[in-house]
């Protein structure tokens, strides 16, 4: 893809639905009973692999009238069916490390892969907690793919090493599954799509500080709902919005679940002026639309509960970083070096090729600001988010910008060029 410099940006759009709230929603019709209708689910290729290990596992969904956006998914209660080869799940962290959960709690056992990427990511943060509930797991070192023996599975108290929305979720579906009442308790409050999904389903939860517990046995009833806005992929077209006092931007039917608006507050913070109408309660999750305006960009530092509310927005603030007037450092980052790229050296190298001064830590970042980059060959290092980051830090660069592998953004977010594009002006 080649990305050249831009004036302004301007107009309205529509987000495809939030891959968190797709994923959790796909995987909880699948284990309730009766049907679900699920509208504007996300297009991303993530999502997409979680349909298909679903459908592996017995679970009967279909399109309807063709249209990729709605799901209908039949329920077929708590219990699955032994999938005949293993689950391929892509390049999509989520699905092997959420439907784990669900895996874990049938009585058969499973196997799940993925991509080259995939099979390079961290396993251990599921499979000791599962491990410790009874389920047996046989992996490549910690990675995958996993074997997942499943059957009578005991409810456990356990306090996460790390934060982590994927792990959380993962012990609360298997705590579902389980014989008692399965405790988890954070280090850091962390994105609760899987808890409102949970109670959206018809399930009952507690939540005491970072402390949240669910009663195994618990059966869930099929729902109907729009997915809202992919809030990460509103990101880059807020990023974008920023780089231009002169924007407007107006996104619509947007996420604005208070765990994820952190990045509205950090993009307030530094010099974007947003402002939220039609603000609604959707299943428990709160939507709205928001008027953007671009300003000034100041600086910001990123650490501690803010990394871990941001870890899949850093990528693209850290890009629009030296445009900024102070720069923005971003500490208490290590979980991006075991993302789909070691994202943390990905932005380092592609800000260099730029011509970006950057300093790479071994937990972050550290961008000064008042810089000006130029088009350059970059590198998408087989991952949607830095592709999708670069290609905004591109629009205020002089001269043209090359991303290679740039066809990885369909991840998570497939039509993502040609929206940027119907937004750009030159």
């Amino acid at each position: 893809m080649i990305v050249r410099p831009a004036r302004n940006v301007r107009g309205s759009i529509s987000l495809p639905g939030d891959k968190s709230i797709s994923h959790r929603y796909a995987m909880l019709a699948a284990i309730a009973d009766g049907p679900s209708r699920l509208e504007n689910y996300s297009t991303g290729a993530d999502c997409a692999s979680t349909l298909g290990c679903l459908r592996s596992l017995g679970v009967k969904w279909d399109r309807k009238n063709g249209d990729e956006n709605v799901i209908e998914v039949q329920g077929s209660g708590l219990t699955l069916t032994a999938p005949s080869e293993p689950l391929d799940c892509g390049n999509s962290g989520s699905t092997i490390r959420m439907l784990s959960g669900i895996a874990a709690g049938q009585k058969f056992t499973t196997e799940m892969g993925g991509d080259e990427s995939l099979s390079r990511r961290p396993m251990e943060r599921i499979i000791t907690p599962l491990t410790s509930m009874g389920a047996r797991i046989t992996s490549h070192d910690g990675r995958p793919p996993l074997r997942i023996v499943g059957g009578n599975i005991e409810a456990i108290h356990y306090k996460m090493p790390m934060a982590s929305a994927q792990v959380k979720t993962c012990l609360l579906f298997a705590g579902l599954l389980a014989d008692g009442e399965t405790r988890i308790e954070e280090p850091l409050r962390t994105r609760d799509h899987g808890e409102v999904a949970l109670r959206a389903f018809g399930a009952q939860l507690e939540r005491n500080g970072n402390e949240v517990r669910i009663r195994g046995g618990q059966r869930l009833r099929g729902i109907e709902a729009r997915v809202p806005g992919d809030l990460s992929s509103a990101a880059f077209f807020l990023c974008a919005a920023a780089l231009f006092p002169n924007s407007q931007l107006t996104i619509t039917h947007l996420l604005m679940n208070p765990t994820r608006a952190r990045l509205l507050d950090i993009l307030v913070q530094i010099g974007l002026r947003i402002s939220v109408t039609q603000l609604e309660e959707i299943h428990g999750e709160l939507v709205g639309t928001l008027q953007v305006e671009g300003g000034q960009l100041k600086g910001a530092v990123i650490s501690g509960s803010d990394t871990a509310a941001l870890i899949d927005e850093i990528p693209v603030l850290a890009a629009i970083a030296p445009y900024t007037e102070q720069g923005i450092e971003v500490r208490d980052a290590k979980e991006l070096r075991v993302k789909e790229s070691d994202r943390i050296r990905s932005i380092a190298t592609n800000l260099a090729a730029m011509g970006a001064q950057v300093e790479e830590l071994a937990d972050g970042l550290k961008i000064p600001g008042g810089q000006s980059l130029h088009g350059a060959e970059l590198e998408s290092f087989d991952d949607h988010r830095i592709a999708m980051a670069f290609s905004i830090a591109a629009l205020r660069a002089q001269g043209e910008t090359l991303i290679r592998g740039s066809e990885c953004a369909a991840i998570s977010f497939p039509a993502f060029f040609s929206s940027l594009e119907a937004l750009v002006e030159r």
